[in-house]
């Protein structure tokens, strides 16, 4: 049936296998994505919302590396949202609820449209090897395909078992089945593997919900879009969210159910995420807080489906029933779906290279929640990452990695390789070093050129940066070449309370008042000419006004990251015997012999290894 060998087979449809599929198709080698079930490619399993803290930026990165994440939420948004616009441009982080359905269906749309790309329905049950090579998959039923590379991306369906109350069954999703076979093959070839959990809240009935007990979440005023393209526009029609609370009686109703809750009387023993616990885990590590924030969040435009954020629970239905309809709004809530949790296999991605190709067997890749992540934009960020590699491994040609300080799909993959992770990893911008360089901005300018020159992003996209760099660059020669007067200036800088000037003063300096925003500059006459003359758009002012405004932390964090990169050109040979290096602390020893760092920038951060170990490692490697 399968007489191809394919160059890279994708196991697994969601967010992780969508973008890897994606990826290696785009770069032109032949791929084939394997999954259960079609019609659920990229569906959104948990809440329907991409971006958020941290996640928001690095959907911008998928984007300005040619991915699709983007531009499928642009097309599918129901409202939109730039978090922490309150706080410094390194913060800001967009977000977008989506239309579920829409969301995969557009998906599946894309990629169908994409050459190099077949599809195939069914259980992958085995893998393929040859001595410590993978050659490709054996599914269901039976049937053997060969491959010359493989990734996996079977996110919570690795011999999954659901959970509610005191009820179990095997499961990957609701109404789905688990997958069995991958992992008992990958233990047999010496993988260590772990459980994760995570969970899901109940699933109602809008019609059945009272949203004036509520407090409305609309989006923002003038909404923004997610993919730098042009081809997608900002939305002008929005749905609202609508947030209510719990209470001290929700607690207590909730409480009675603890007895029977498999988070409590040890049917479920691994550990689940700890920035996105179930309502049962908040009262009882919370204990003090007497009510916790439900987000009320539609499915979609024209669904009576709700997602009840923030009350993910694996408690038994009739206590999540009792408990919920004492929330304000919920009183005559109707259950669509009840919450449960779930248990799946990961394994620790301590075990991968920093191209996500497993150490162990040659040519197999992991991406998503298999390497122990949780979140839609994590699973995205390294399928797309895991697509690229396996495609340039196939063609022979050097690896697609990225630097701390270049991304933080970049951050991500190192800490995950690196540091490894015991609980479902999320990221946030505290995890990033660089946050100031990784902005939700301009990922296209950091990223795009690279992607350009791997074949990833089209010339429209690069002409799109071009166009944006000379434009801001030549928009901060103007400021920092132009004067402008007390008489116009004063009364800008009096009304903004801020120190009038006697003489005049470059245009730079007055903009990178904090008082000053860029809408107060613009008033100025020669910049509105100048602006309109050029006609700079709003991504050009805003970049520029961040330039001005930052550029003394800019300069500072790009020193930092140089430093960095000296020791991230210090390389580790692959079979290095740190055995042999009796300098080295005993820990350090151990640490550095299992994970095998690839440069000695990477061994820095690896806990356990100490400044003096890393000084011994750059003394043995002659720098």
């Amino acid at each position: 049936m399968f007489s191809t060998v394919y160059d890279v087979i994708v196991v697994g449809g969601g967010h992780a296998g969508a973008e890897a599929a994606a990826a290696s198709a785009n770069l032109g080698v032949k791929t084939l994505l394997i999954t259960m079930n079609l019609q659920n490619i990229a569906q959104m399993s948990c809440n329907p919302a991409m971006g958020g803290i941290a996640k928001g930026q690095i959907v911008r990165e998928i984007d300005a590396l040619g991915g699709y994440s983007a531009i499928v939420t642009d097309k599918t948004a129901i409202q939109f949202k730039m978090l922490n616009k309150s706080k410094g441009p390194a913060m800001w982080s967009p977000r977008a609820q989506s239309d579920r359905m829409r969301f995969s269906e557009t998906w599946r749309n894309m990629l169908e449209q994409t050459d190099n790309l077949d599809f195939y329905q069914e259980m992958v049950t085995g893998l393929l090897f040859e001595n410590d090579k993978i050659i490709g998959v054996k599914t269901a039923l039976g049937i053997e395909i060969k491959s010359k590379t493989v990734i996996i991306t079977a996110g919570t369906f690795l011999n999954g078992l659901i959970h509610i109350g005191n009820k179990s069954f095997g499961g990957g999703r609701a109404g789905e089945s688990a997958a069995i076979g991958i992992t008992e093959d990958l233990v047999k070839k010496g993988f260590e593997s772990g459980r994760m959990k995570t969970g899901t809240p109940p699933r109602v009935d809008a019609r059945s919900l009272d949203f004036s007990k509520m407090i409305e979440q609309p989006g923002d005023e003038h909404p923004e879009k997610f993919s730098y393209l042009k081809t997608t526009t900002a939305l002008k029609e929005q749905r609202s969210c609508y947030m209510s609370y719990t209470s001290l009686e929700v607690h207590n109703l909730l409480r009675e159910g603890f007895d029977r809750s498999p988070m409590f009387n040890g049917r479920i023993k691994s550990v689940g995420p700890r920035y996105c616990p179930s309502i049962e885990d908040k009262i009882d590590r919370f204990a003090t807080k007497d009510r916790h924030q439900i987000f009320v969040e539609p499915e979609g435009w024209n669904t009576i489906e709700i997602y009840v954020n923030g009350f993910s629970t694996s408690l038994p239905e009739d206590v999540q029933d009792k408990a919920l309809r004492k929330v304000a709004g919920f009183e005559k809530v109707k259950f669509l779906r009840y919450g449960y949790a779930i248990e799946y296999d990961y394994f620790p991605p301590t075990q991968l290279t920093n191209t996500l190709e497993t150490k162990l067997i040659e040519n197999l890749y992991f991406a998503g929640q298999i390497n122990g992540t949780t979140g839609y934009e994590e699973a995205a960020a390294q399928g797309l990452m895991a697509g690229i590699n396996a495609a340039l491994k196939v063609q022979n040609k050097a690896p697609f990695i990225l630097k701390r300080n270049e991304a933080y799909i970049g951050v991500l993959i190192d800490d995950l390789i690196i540091k490894g992770t015991e609980e479902p990893y999320r990221m946030f911008t505290s995890r990033a070093e660089y946050r100031t360089l990784l902005r939700q901005d301009n990922a296209d300018l950091r990223l795009t050129p690279l992607a350009f020159k791997l074949g990833l992003a089209s010339k429209e996209r690069m002409d799109r940066v071009i166009e944006k760099q000379e434009k801001t660059d030549l928009f901060v020669k103007f400021l920092k070449e132009t004067s402008v007067k007390p008489d116009e200036i004063n009364p800008i800088l009096e009304a903004n309370n801020s120190a009038s000037i006697s003489q005049s003063m470059k245009l730079f300096k007055i903009a990178a008042r904090p008082q000053l925003n860029f809408e107060d500059i613009q008033k100025i006459k020669s910049v509105t000419l100048f602006v309109t003359e050029y006609n700079l758009d709003n991504e050009v002012i805003e970049q520029t006004e961040i330039h001005v405004k930052y550029a003394g932390y800019i300069e500072k964090e790009k020193n930092q990251a140089d430093k960095l990169n000296r020791l991230e050109n210090v390389p580790i040979p692959t079979n290095f015997n740190y055995e042999k290096v009796k300098s080295l602390s005993i820990e350090a020893r151990q640490k550095l012999t299992k994970i095998k760092p690839a440069t000695i920038s990477q061994a820095s951060r690896i806990s356990g290894v100490s400044p003096s170990d890393v000084s011994v490692l750059l003394v043995y490697m002659g720098r």
